[in-house]
């Protein structure tokens, strides 16, 4: 089979015309007709039922469509590489991310980026709500945990490890927790996607007392640190509060959901050169070893040698 009998095959069955296939081909409807016969004669199989009214697909014909879409797509998105690799990354690059993850590793990313290429222009905002790319026109949404909508692509970054946390006040007046089920007497800081009735342990249900309930990982550090109750948080932003003695790990052999980062985007098809090359950069720029984002102290190690270019 030629690839244009695929094509002309492929745009009568999604045109649902023989005439309207032809005009969009620029041909006569006569000759699109006779290719398809022709088609069908070679293959030994009928392909379209036609009557006067409608067209409808054979079952066999339904399976050839779907293959030979894909031998289209394919086709577009070879042509579309090759183009692209005349292309340097430009135009504009609009990203969300929590605002913990700006903060501590995009920031510095997006402006080596655009450093690199000084044809990108960049939107960034920080949040700590859901963002659809599609619904919101965004180029990237990097969030915690993978997206529920099966039709976007999820490419995971990192893992971040959590602990227990609380301030020295609040052990003084509470008491230190030394096992696990000690927590059922504690007042927690919770965030709103852990579970709603218990610690967020893994395999491991421990009755929670929410004294606190948030939807941002600062916020619920800076309440732990003014005593409000024990925390779960990631040590990317507790680390340097337990090495000066303003919180205290607890618990260390207990173990917490780790987090897991995803950049997430509409498709990879025909893909804008400007967000392919960003998610190649960002990968390439992250602090991770063996999945794991690394504590700041060895990060700035890691990445010290990205920024003095």
């Amino acid at each position: 089979m030629g690839l244009d009998d695929a094509l002309i095959f492929t745009r009568v069955v999604e045109c649902h015309s023989f005439t309207q296939a032809a005009t969009g081909l620029g041909m006569q409807k006569s000759t699109v007709s006779r290719r398809i016969v022709q088609l069908e004669e070679r293959l030994g199989v009928r392909l379209i039922h036609r009557t006067t009214r409608r067209l409808r697909l054979t079952e066999v014909g339904q399976a050839y469509y779907e293959r030979c879409r894909q031998i289209m797509l394919d086709f577009a998105e070879a042509e579309q590489t090759v183009m692209q690799l005349q292309q340097a990354p430009a135009g504009l690059l609009r990203i969300t991310a929590p605002i913990e993850v700006g903060q501590w590793i995009l920031g510095r990313v997006l402006g080596e980026f655009m450093r690199l290429y000084p044809d990108i222009n960049a939107e960034v905002e920080l949040a700590s709500r859901s963002v659809d790319p599609v619904e919101e026109g965004v180029d990237i949404a990097i969030s915690v945990g993978q997206p529920q909508d099966s039709t976007l692509i999820a490419r995971k970054l990192f893992e971040t490890r959590r602990r227990f946390c609380a301030s020295p006040a609040y052990l003084a007046q509470h008491g230190v927790p030394l096992q696990v089920e000690d927590l059922v007497h504690h007042r927690a800081i919770t965030l709103s996607r852990d579970p709603v009735r218990y610690w967020p342990i893994t395999e491991q249900n421990i009755t929670c007392h929410r004294a606190l309930t948030c939807n941002n990982i600062t916020f619920a550090r800076e309440a732990a640190l003014a005593g409000a109750g024990i925390a779960a948080l990631p040590t990317m932003i507790t680390d340097q509060e337990v090495r000066e003695g303003h919180l205290v790990e607890l618990l260390p052999d207990v173990v917490l959901p780790t987090g897991e980062v995803y950049a997430v985007y509409p498709t990879r098809r025909f893909q804008a050169m400007k967000v392919k090359a960003f998610l190649d950069f960002l990968m390439q720029s992250l602090p991770v070893v063996e999945g794991r984002l690394v504590e700041p102290v060895e990060a700035r190690l890691l990445t010290s040698r990205l920024y003095t270019r």
